[in-house]
């Protein structure tokens, strides 16, 4: 017995998110978990004996995949930027709050404010690793350093 993956999909994949959640603790992960299992779902082209033995099947995958999830280097590595700011020694306090304010912006200017001022990257350079044009790579460098001015502006309004 096979059932059309779109019927499994809208009957299960809330129960099946819940397991993974419930394992992982990671709703990104938990998502990822559950696509893995109807993908395998998907290539596997073994039949079962009913619609039970199939939802037992995609909870038992499930659960396998969450736990090898749990397993990864990634996951064991991970740690908060909390935790990571206090490994890093600064040479003034106020290049650490710089440092961690530019941890806190959003990705797209993050990367591009790192490499240009912590690993030494010219523009070109920045342009060639992510794959975009210079002119974009200096725009997300302006609005990267407006919002670190602002945000450290309001830090330091806040501590006077």
């Amino acid at each position: 017995m096979r059932l059309p993956m779109q019927e499994l999909f809208e009957k299960y994949q809330g129960n099946l998110y819940a397991a993974a959640f419930n394992v992982c603790k990671n709703a990104e992960d938990a998502e990822d978990v559950v696509q893995d299992t109807f993908i395998q779902y998907y290539s596997l082209k073994k039949e079962f004996e009913s619609e039970q033995h199939i939802r037992a099947w995609l909870l038992r995958v499930t659960i396998n995949k969450a736990k090898n999830m749990n397993r990864t280097f990634w996951r064991r590595n991970k740690q908060s930027l909390e935790d990571y700011m206090e490994t890093l020694s600064f040479e003034t306090p106020e290049s650490g709050e710089l440092f961690e304010a530019a941890m806190n912006l959003p990705e797209k200017y993050r990367i591009v404010i790192h490499l240009f001022y912590y690993e030494d990257y010219s523009i070109h350079e920045i342009a060639g690793i992510l794959k975009l044009s210079e002119s974009n790579v200096k725009v997300r460098l302006s609005r990267g350093r407006s919002l670190l001015k602002e945000k450290l502006q309001e830090e330091w309004e806040n501590d006077e």
